[in-house]
């Protein structure tokens, strides 16, 4: 089904409203990383950044289209960043329950990825994770297209990825659900940093505690406009804040 010009708009602005949020919580990266929201429709087109703006400077009108090989599909000065192609064309070419994808470098997402054993799920953020993690060798950055079915497979039926060595990509069904992931994704890692810097030895949790804990954050988010509350809640918050 072909998106509408509302349809269309909605995308915009909460695609919009979500680099202003990573970039109010302090998650961005200079010009870089990327957040795409997929068009409806067969083809796959999806919107993304323009390349070298700010996330501050991010607007509903100024996103770009691009297809799933990352050609620009819109007239605009800017193109997109080529190392997201990859990254985000393999998913929403072939992930039809994932409308969106974040991919961030935060301090604590990186540490994570350092780490061989990746997520501890014995946390309250990093249990709601558990069996939604996926895990991917760093090939360098991701510009080739020979590393698109790696990374596929590197993320399987999941909906977070962690790229060893470099940062996380999340996606999910819409735009607040995929926020909703991203921000419990970064709270598990920044308790896990934290708890490693403690002293003495952490509580480990039985799997089949995690287990409940992951359906049970699932089956919250699943509820009529769990997410999009918090999302919206945020984006007044970030908007007040910074007068706009």
């Amino acid at each position: 089904m072909a998106s509408t010009p509302s349809d269309e708009a909605r995308l915009r602005q909460q695609l919009t409203d979500f680099y202003h949020l990573v970039d109010y919580f302090g998650w961005s990266e200079l010009i870089f990383n990327h957040i795409s929201a997929r068009l409806p429709g067969p083809d796959h087109h999806y919107l993304v950044n323009p390349f070298g703006l700010d996330y501050r400077e991010v607007r509903p009108d100024n996103l770009l289209v691009v297809d799933v090989a990352g050609n620009k599909l819109c007239s605009s000065n800017h193109d997109a960043n080529p190392a997201g192609f990859a990254l985000h064309g393999v998913i929403h070419q072939n992930r039809p329950d994932a409308m969106c994808v974040a991919h961030t470098h935060s301090n604590a997402l990186s540490a994570v990825a350092m780490k061989r054993d990746g997520f501890d799920h014995n946390n309250f953020y990093g249990a709601q994770l558990f069996g939604r993690v996926g895990y991917h060798d760093f090939e360098g950055i991701t510009l080739y297209d020979d590393e698109r079915p790696r990374m596929l497979e590197s993320l399987g039926d999941r909906h977070v990825l962690v790229l060893r060595n470099h940062g996380v990509a999340v996606c999910e069904r819409d735009i607040p659900t995929t926020f909703m992931l991203l921000w419990t994704a970064q709270r598990a890692a920044e308790i896990q940093c934290m708890a490693g810097q403690a002293g003495g030895p952490d509580v480990p949790l039985p799997d089949e505690v995690k287990q409940r804990c992951a359906a049970d954050a699932l089956r919250l988010v699943e509820h009529a406009q769990f997410a999009e509350l918090v999302f919206d809640a945020q984006v007044r918050r970030m908007k007040q804040q910074r007068g706009w």
